[in-house]
């Protein structure tokens, strides 16, 4: 019978070539029901319908067979008794007969029908038997037809026919259908209902006789009925599956428009929709659909005749009991049930807005009237234990109408959908689409059976919501979210829901995660969604997660899972059109005896694979955003190309030939994982990523907002109108903000909103003035002021809530009893006290109706209010507590029952399933609430209010986002079970979810999210813990392989990871294969023998060919990876390589795997452009450089040798000019030679070099520069040997290929190179050889014609005066002459340094004629003078390693530098004199050292310098040379003897300070004196505060000052002693000269005429005797006296012109120093007169020498002076002067004659 069933069902087509049977009850004659030759089942064309086909009983042979049994059927009616004992039906049956055998039946179908109708009537088995299989003949043949019928006969059908009523008042369908469903009654047999059900299903699939309406209501409740009381269960199979096929055919019939690109569609499809039936014919005309109408504002009664039974046989289906108003476990539902009936779609009337309707309108007006029966059938609530019995006739009621309910979202959610499928209202004539007409019943049954216990009724709703969100998303955007929100996301969460239910909703979770646009829209209109305050994807991921990777225990192998358990009542969303299970009583009683049977262990098994389902929704989720995000074609679809169904899946806008706008597309689903998902947006609303991110962000600030107002009000709105989700601060934006933004905690609104502040107390009173209490009674405007917040504790916010509350009701009720506003205020206080009072359970004593009308007497402005008024406050407080939802749904959870301890408690709860009644308890409320939302939200829609707006994704870039608010449930979910899981299909589960992953954050490049997958699935490898290696390792590690292949572009910082897991498996398989593998690495405590091996399998399983070949393929591959990629690949092999050399760097045998990948790469990458080669050889090189200098010579063995075979290779590549790869790729061996110690590795290196030099000199090119590199470093290694092989390198290639080192660029690194050589000490015979090989390069390199010395004439400078780049002055000169330069100044050996200085100013002698005039500065500034930068400063000093080493180098080699750079001066200066300042500056810093022998050197190079050049010397120059002269005298002038500060007592010790001549005997030292007055003050020590060895060093500079002055002035006496330097210097600067002799002369006067302050240095330690000047003062003056009488003396006319100022200081100081002589005294100052006679006598000399008129105008004061000399003994000298005055004075007064 079953197979006869499963076949009525699926193959309703065959059902139509069954030829007809007799009548009678097999079990199979349903195969016959719907026999009909000339008509089909399905839906036919619309013309078909319209045109009322008719023929003779005798137009064809099944005509004539069904003939013979309408006649037989009338005979045996007209011989029965009955029609014996009712003469109305013999006369009937008899007139029938004769119609039939004259002919004339034809159009007289009433007479043929009416022996059959009262046949039925007799209740006669035997009879109804025969009319009702005869009545369903002649409906299959078309007989019982009329030519009558007409559309709008439907209009206003009358009242159902009774056996009393005029036949011919109702048309023959609903006569048929009256008289086939009146035949039924409960105590029906099973023939007869079987044959009802015949009956009733040819006349509902008739395509002739059509029924409508309360007609067709009737027939499907009878079917219904029969199914339901029937105790027969073939008639229970029979009727379930004729319902089946009555329900589906009234769908088909209902046609709509078809979107024009609907993949598939034929052109022949497209038909007229429907046509306009008028009475006299068909007139075709197009469906009414200029616009989509709104839904009826008011909705009306609906009336009684058309539901689906009418109180009728006990159990049968009762009309005004359809939804459920008995007794309900829903105290919230008497409210949306009235608006659900309260509807104006009559079953009676359907009149479209032009007056006519098209039969289109009443197909589709019986589809809604059907659907609404059926979603009403599945309210009606199980209210006892006995009704949720599977057998029950309630719980098979709610089972077969949500199995009809699916069924028809199965096969027709177009219809649904579709815009152009509309229902007119019969009072309003506006009109309903379908979806919105059926969505509110729809809705509320979903409510009410998708919180079911029974697991049957859960399973069908859960699906019925699968084909809601999978079909009508873009239509039910909100209601999805509220269904989500409030029923299946708790209930995933819920410990109180079975695992059954967990299991369910996980399945249609896994196919929401199977489809990628599904799952992208969610986010985006939920997660995006400011209104949705719910992150519905974010929470479903982290549920997910938290199921997929909770512990559980291990499954029992051969458990069914719950959700592929092969349970009668399930649907699958593969196939939409599957058979509905049998709900017979025996199939249902078999199912819940097989859930009877369930073992703990089957409990256990259903634990894990709910795990297993959790992580298949994950790794569901991963795969559609990879399909989503990462597949071609990225960009949004072009509606314009032409797509395949799996690229497009549609139009833009949907729209229809007949103008209708339809998006049904995007309701369906796509494939669950196609290569390419299909993407299309909404016509009206564009996918714009930006907006949505945008949309996203704001979100999360306004939640974060929330969550900030919930901790702390304040500061919550004061970070909400920063971020300008309140516009301002003024109250009224505030108080908007918090009356409607969903989430604000109701507590922390009241506790703001009742601050004391002025502020807080404003936005109160616009929250308040924001609630309308119009129409509503006192307590309940009381009831809506208290939903909108708790109200606080305190008494004065609670009194400021009060006045508010009672002004804002007398403000909205105009007709109130209250007399003013205090009244209402009292009596609110009074009702609040009132509900504490009856519900707090402390309260012993309640309150009385009595107490509390006597309570509020007189509070009416001194009146009473009504007693009925106080009396209905009180009995609505009593009948329901005042306390907000929430309060609610909390203590619903606290009351839910739990195990009463103790035995007691055992013994109570024997029988009882606590987690059943708590899910029971708490499920009410969750439907409670659900359906309260749809309440308000079924208001606003149709108050127009809504304003959801669906949005089609069809960008790639969403899954950014997704991914990174959901990557850590991802990671979190997929680490857990990989970890606690040995299940290798788990294990492959998961990591397929790896890959995913890590395929996501690699495209969009999220770095923290792929360092977290890769270094997870790392870890997950185990390669670092052998011994603990299982299988799921093996995986991991092909897992990761994988991921290094196909993700190598975008892997970048996790290329570590992965080499690292290479690096560790070829590791394992050394180790495996019994290799010892050295292992010293940090924390690694292991021994070679301690290690524990992996198992023997997968040891085996590491050498296979899949992972080789796999872990080969990262490197061989690698030359597909791009210039970024390929830089982060290397990047992280060479640190891999590191690790293994510093891990097993100690052993022989070291761990070089990485580094010869390193090569391999190299090798596989070598084709790459030089651009990409230079960024990968910045981390080659490095990487060389580390290995190379490793102190175990196997690992440097090792990498030179890869690193010359990598450098041949890349020398056989030629290199382009001004490139420099070579350079680089040779580096690492420079590097080695320097840092590596070894010589075995550096004697390697040098073999490398010269094997490169041997094979492929001739293409190097910048390496050269490199290779001389190595040489240099070679120069300065300890072994001889070493250096000496680089040398006899360096030799050969000097002669061999100088040509070539010259062309390409690397003359001056081989200069250096041999420079290097000649300093090294240690060997003095490479040195020698070395500076004979540079004294030698010289002619070469001026023969050598690439070199183009000769033709240096030609070369000018560039326009700006600089020379050009390419010089070969600088290219060649400059890196000869500065490598003899460099010699000099850093050789270690004297010979060599000998050597090269005198190579070097010879050469500058012998060549510098050729040198331009700029070359010759370039030489000086940067060569000559940096000689001696050691006289300017110290740091200078650094580059000698001992002090003897400076004093030997001064000693020797500077000084002599200095006297050939005053003979080169003197050989060039013409060319020289323009940096005679430099020269000079030189001298200056020379003779300013605190050394004597440095400082006489530089006066003795100074004087020789200007006497060797006195003739060369121009006006200008003599201007320089006495400014330096100038700068000398004043900075050796030691200022700081006046200081006062060196003259206060510190001790008692006096230092030892060496007297003027003693100082500086020792090794030479410079130590440069400061320059600059402004430096002198600063060395004095103001204030007392030098300590001792500061003074001692002040004292010393000051000595040196002193003996530096004193030696300036003999310099300065000797050089103008010189005639011709005498004769050269012009006389203004000879007097500027005297003027610094005058100054040292008067500074050395005042120091020695201040005894006391001699005598202050005396005894603080200056000098061991009284300090004097007295050398300077004789000496200055001596000369000054000696060169001005020689000026004044002069005759040349330059002299004679200045002949005045040389006497005006010529005189004074002559008188000055007779006068000072005279005043000393002989027995004290013995020594100062003997100093000072000299001096004396030369200025007596002088004056006896003036002219005439001078001797006589200066003979006053010169006279008492000389007359004064005579009184002291004097020296021969001094009197023969002092003869010579008085004889003058004789001639001059005319006492002697002139001789």
């Amino acid at each position: 019978m079953e197979e006869d069933l499963n076949r009525f069902t699926e193959e309703p087509e065959s059902l139509m070539k069954e030829k007809d049977l007799p009548p009678g009850p097999p079990p199979d004659v349903i195969l016959v029901l719907d026999t009909a030759e000339p008509g089909e089942v399905s839906s036919p064309p619309v013309e078909s319908i319209v045109t009322v086909r008719r023929s003779s009983a005798s137009s064809s042979q099944g005509q004539n067979v069904s003939l013979v049994h309408i006649t037989s059927a009338l005979d045996t009616i007209a011989t029965s008794k009955e029609a014996k004992r009712s003469a109305p039906l013999k006369d009937s049956a008899q007139n029938a007969i004769e119609l039939l055998r004259s002919g004339q039946a034809n159009h007289r179908a009433r007479e043929i029908f009416e022996p059959l109708r009262l046949a039925c009537e007799t209740r006669n088995e035997k009879l109804m038997i025969a009319s009702l299989d005869c009545i369903s003949k002649l409906v299959s043949h078309s007989f019982l037809t009329e030519t009558n019928n007409s559309v709008q006969d439907y209009a206003s059908p009358p009242a159902s026919p009774t056996v009393s009523s005029t036949v011919q008042a109702t048309s023959l369908a609903d006569l048929v259908t009256h008289t086939i469903t009146s035949a039924y009654t409960e105590s029906t047999p099973a023939s007869v209902s079987l044959q009802i059900v015949k009956a009733l299903l040819s006349l509902v699939l008739s395509t002739t006789i059509l029924v409508h309406h309360s007609s067709l209501l009737k027939a499907v409740r009878t079917v219904y009925n029969v199914f339901l009381l029937s105790q027969d269960t073939t008639n229970q199979m029979v009727a379930q599956g004729g319902l089946t096929q009555m329900v589906n055919h009234i769908f088909m019939r209902c046609r709509i428009a078809q979107p024009s690109s609907e993949p598939g569609t034929s052109a022949s499809s497209t038909e007229h929709h429907s046509s306009v039936l008028s009475q006299k014919g068909s007139i075709p005309q197009p469906i009414i659909a200029d616009a989509i109408p709104s839904p009826p504002a008011s909705p009306g009664p609906a009336g009684a005749n058309g539901k689906f039974g009418a109180r009728e046989n006990g159990e049968a289906v009762q009309d005004d009991k359809l939804t459920g108003n008995g007794t309900v476990p829903y105290p919230a539902l008497d409210s949306l049930e009235q608006t659900v009936r309260d509807d104006r779609i009559s079953e009676t009337e359907t009149i479209a807005p032009g007056g006519q309707i098209t039969i289109n309108d009443l197909f589709i007006k019986d589809a809604f009237l059907v659907f609404r029966a059926l979603c009403k059938l599945t309210m009606k609530p199980l209210a006892t234990e006995s009704e949720r019995d599977l057998k029950s006739h309630a719980m098979r009621s709610k089972l077969l109408s949500l199995h009809l309910v699916l069924s028809t979202l199965d096969n027709h959610i177009p219809l649904f959908v579709n815009p152009s499928a509309i229902i007119y209202s019969s009072s309003t004539q506006e009109g309903s689409t379908m979806l919105q007409a059926t969505k509110q019943y729809l809705l509320l049954s979903l409510s009410r059976n998708a919180v079911s216990s029974v697991p049957q009724v859960f399973d069908i709703s859960v699906e019925i919501f699968w084909r809601i969100l999978s079909g009508m998303r873009t239509k039910l955007k909100k209601e999805i979210e509220v269904l989500l929100n409030e029923i299946f996301l708790p209930i995933l969460e819920m410990r109180n829901s079975t695992v059954k239910q967990k299991a369910t909703v996980l399945s249609m979770v896994l196919r929401l995660c199977q489809d990628p646009q599904a799952l992208v829209e969610v986010y985006l209109n939920y997660d995006c969604d400011r209104e949705a305050l719910e992150n519905i994807y974010e929470r479903l991921m982290n549920i997910v997660s938290k199921i997929g990777s909770a512990h559980t225990l291990p499954s029992v192998k051969g458990s069914d899972s719950p959700v592929n358990s092969k349970r009668p009542i399930s649907h699958t969303a593969q196939s939409p059109s599957v058979v509905p299970p049998s709900l017979t009583t025996s199939a249902l009683g078999v199912t819940a005896g097989a859930e009877a049977s369930a073992t703990p262990a089957a409990a256990g098994s259903a634990e894990a694979k709910l795990k297993k389902q959790g992580l298949d929704c994950l790794v569901a989720v991963l795969r559609s955003l990879v399909v989503w995000g990462t597949t071609p074609g990225k960009g949004p679809v072009d509606p314009s190309t032409d797509a395949s169904p799996l690229q497009s899946r549609g139009s833009e806008d949907g729209n229809t030939g007949d103008g209708l706008s339809v998006d049904t597309k995007a309701d369906r689903l796509s494939p669950a994982l196609v290569s390419e998902p299909s993407r299309s947006s909404t016509s009206s609303l564009t996918d714009d990523p930006g907006r949505f991110e945008s949309a996203k962000q704001k979100k999360t600030t306004l939640l974060e907002g929330v969550k900030k107002f919930n901790f702390k009000p304040k500061r919550g709105i004061q970070f909400l109108i920063e971020t300008g989700f309140i516009e301002s601060r003024h109250p009224q934006d505030i108080a908007k903000f918090l009356h409607e933004t969903d989430g604000l905690s109701k507590a922390m609104i009241g506790e703001y909103l009742g601050e004391g502040d002025d502020e807080n107390i404003a936005i109160m009173h616009a929250f308040v003035d924001m609630l309308d209490f119009t129409g509503l009674r006192f307590v309940d405007s009381l009831r809506v002021f208290l939903q909108a917040f708790r109200l606080p504790g305190e008494a004065q916010k609670i009194d400021r809530y009060m006045l508010k509350f009672a002004a804002r009701y007398m403000a909205c009720s105009s007709d109130s009893v209250f007399a003013n506003a205090d009244t209402a205020y009292i009596l609110a206080y009074s009702t609040i006290m009132l509900n504490t009072d009856a519900y707090n359970p402390q309260v012993k004593n309640r309150m009385t109706k009595a107490d509390f009308l006597k309570n509020n007497r007189g509070i009416n402005d001194g009146a009473d209010l009504p007693e009925d008024f106080l009396g209905s406050i009180y009995d609505s407080i009593y009948a329901e507590e005042i306390r907000m939802k929430d309060e609610i749904e909390t203590s619903m959870l606290m009351n839910l029952p739990g195990p009463v301890p103790g035995l007691a408690g055992a013994l109570a709860n024997v029988g009882r399933d606590l987690q059943k009644e708590a899910y029971i308890m708490q499920s009410a409320g969750m439907a409670n609430k659900t359906e309260a939302l749809f309440k308000t939200m079924m208001r606003a829609q149709r108050k127009g209010k809504s304003t959801d707006q669906f949005y089609s994704a069809s960008h790639f870039v969403h899954v950014r986002p997704m991914f990174e608010v959901a990557w850590m449930p991802f990671l979190a979910g997929l680490s857990g079970p990989l970890q606690d899981t040995d299940d290798l299909e788990i294990v492959e589960l998961c990591l397929d979810g790896f890959k995913s992953a890590i395929r996501i954050v690699c495209f969009f490049d999220l770095e923290l999210e792929r360092n977290a997958f890769v270094t997870t699935l790392g870890k997950f490898t185990f390669l670092n813990n052998l011994g603990e290696m299982k299988t799921k390792n093996m995986e991991a590690i092909k897992a990761l392989l994988d991921v290094a292949v196909t993700e190598g572009n975008n892997l970048h910082g996790s290329w570590h990871e992965v080499l690292t897991c290479v690096s560790q498996l070829e590791r394992m398989q050394l180790i495996s294969s019994g290799v010892d593998v050295a292992d010293n690495r940090k924390g690694s405590k292991t021994t070679s023998r301690a290690k524990k091996l992996p198992a023997e399998e997968l040891a085996n399983e590491s050498r296979s060919t899949h992972i080789t070949v796999a872990a080969d393929m990262v490197f061989s591959l690698s030359h597909y990876l791009n210039g970024t990629a390929i830089v982060d690949f290397v990047q992280a092999l060479s640190d891999v390589s590191w690790e293994e050399i510093q891990s097993s760097g100690l052993s022989e045998h070291p761990r070089l795997f990485s580094l010869q990948k390193l090569v391999d790469i190299s090798y596989y990458n070598m084709g790459r452009i030089r651009l990409e080669w230079s960024n990968l050889w910045v981390i080659l090189g490095e990487h060389f450089n580390q290995v190379c200098r490793h102190n175990n010579p196997h690992v440097a063995f090792f990498a030179l040798d890869a690193l010359r075979q990598l450098a041949m290779r890349f020398l056989e590549k030629e290199e382009l000019p001004l490139f420099k790869f070579q350079k680089d790729f040779l580096k690492p061996f420079e590097f080695t030679m320097i840092h590596n110690q070894n010589p075995e590795v550096r004697d390697m290196v040098l073999q490398c070099l010269q094997q490169m030099i041997q094979l492929r000199v001739e293409n190097m090119r910048s390496g050269w520069r490199t290779m001389f590199g190595v040489f240099t470093a070679a120069s300065k290694v300890l072994t001889e040997r070493i250096a000496m092989s680089a040398f006899d390198i360096v030799t050969k290639l000097n002669k061999d290929h100088f040509t070539a080192i010259v062309i390409y660029g690397a003359f001056a690194d081989f200069t250096v190179c041999v420079t290097d050589f000649s300093k090294v000490s240690k060997y003095q015979k490479i040195s020698l050889l070395a500076i004979n090989m540079l004294r030698g390069v010289i002619p070469t390199m001026l023969s050598c014609s690439a070199c183009g010395l000769s033709s240096l004439e030609s070369t000018s400078l560039t326009a700006n005066g600089t020379p050009p780049t390419d010089d070969p002055m600088i290219k060649f000169w400059y890196p000869v002459l500065f490598s003899f330069y460099d010699i000099i100044m850093n050789g270690e050996d004297l010979e060599v340094r000998r050597l090269a200085l005198d190579t070097l100013f010879n050469t500058l002698k012998k060549y510098g004629s050729s040198f331009r005039i700029d070359f010759w500065d370039t030489v000086c500034q940067e060569l000559l003078f940096p000689i001696f930068a050691v006289l300017r400063s110290s740091q200078d000093l650094s580059r000698f390693h001992t002090q003897e080493d400076m004093s030997v180098w001064l000693s020797t080699t500077m000084i002599q530098a200095l006297r050939n750079l005053i003979d080169l001066y003197t050989f060039y200066f013409e060319i020289l004199e323009r940096t005679l300042d430099g020269l000079l500056d030189l001298l200056c810093f020379c003779i300013c050292q605190e050394n004597d022998t440095l400082a006489r050197i530089g006066t003795s190079c100074f004087q020789q310098l200007l006497e060797n050049n006195v003739r060369k010397l121009s006006v200008a120059r003599w201007e320089q040379v006495v400014t330096a002269f100038v700068r000398l005298f004043k900075t050796t002038t030691p200022h700081q003897l006046f200081d006062e500060s060196l003259r206060v007592e510190r001790d008692s010790s006096h230092p030892d300070v060496p007297e003027t001549n003693e100082i500086h005997n020792g090794p030479l030292i410079p130590s440069p004196l400061s320059l600059g007055s402004e430096i002198l003050q600063s060395d004095s020590l103001p204030n007392g505060s030098n300590s001792t060895l500061d003074r001692r060093r002040v004292f010393k500079q000051i000595i040196v000052k002193c003996v530096l002055q004193l030696l300036l002035i003999e310099t300065t006496h000797e050089l103008l002693q010189n005639q011709e330097v005498y004769r050269t210097i012009p006389p203004e600067q000879l007097l500027r000269l005297m003027a610094e002799l005058d100054h040292s002369y008067q500074f050395a006067r005042s120091f020695n005429g201040d005894r006391e302050l001699r005598t202050g240095l005396w005894r603080v330690g200056f000098m061991k005797h009284l300090p004097n000047l007295l050398k300077q003062e004789s000496s200055s003056a001596a000369t000054l006296v000696n060169i001005l009488l020689r000026m004044y003396l002069d005759q040349r006319p330059e002299h004679q012109a200045v002949k005045e100022k040389v006497v005006t200081r010529l005189v004074p100081l002559g008188l000055r120093v007779v006068e000072d002589f005279n005043a000393l005294r002989a027995e004290t100052q013995g020594k100062n007169i003997a100093a000072w006679t000299p001096v004396v006598t030369e200025v007596l000399k002088g004056f006896s020498d003036f002219d005439d008129q001078a001797f006589a105008r200066y003979l006053p004061a010169l006279y008492p002076l000389a007359t004064d000399v005579l009184s002291r003994d004097m020296a021969p000298e001094l009197r023969d002067a002092l003869r010579d005055v008085f004889a003058r004075v004789g001639v001059s007064r005319g006492i002697t004659e002139r001789t």
